[in-house]
């Protein structure tokens, strides 16, 4: 038998990745922007919850003795991804003048 390639979906989509240090900043500002994107007609797939980077650093207490009193400290990375399908221009025009909280990342990025 012959195998079939799928055929890919060809409507183009835009993918928003969010991080933030804060859950409850990158959750709020997930919802802004789904609730954004519906008023303005367009079809929204996610937010979905991508793992937590933890970067963790250990330190020590004391300068150069007491080399095994340390401390460790560690920062959380909070991710989102969306998908937004068969964008209009204006849909693109509000996303790029939205008003988000301080402390969040965006990367927009557009997929034929």
């Amino acid at each position: 038998m012959v195998s079939k390639k799928k055929e890919e979906n060809s409507e183009p989509k835009i993918r928003v990745k969010i991080k933030a240090y804060d859950y409850k900043v990158c959750d709020s500002s997930c919802k802004q922007i789904v609730e954004t994107v519906k008023q303005y007609g367009g079809k929204i797939v996610g937010p979905i919850p991508l793992p937590t980077e933890i970067r963790r650093y250990t330190v020590n207490r004391s300068t150069f003795v007491h080399k095994d009193a340390r401390e460790q400290f560690e920062i959380r990375i909070h991710k989102r991804i969306m998908d937004i399908f068969n964008p209009s221009e204006k849909i693109i025009e509000v996303l790029q003048s939205l008003e988000l909280p301080a402390g969040i990342s965006i990367e927009v990025k557009t997929l034929l």
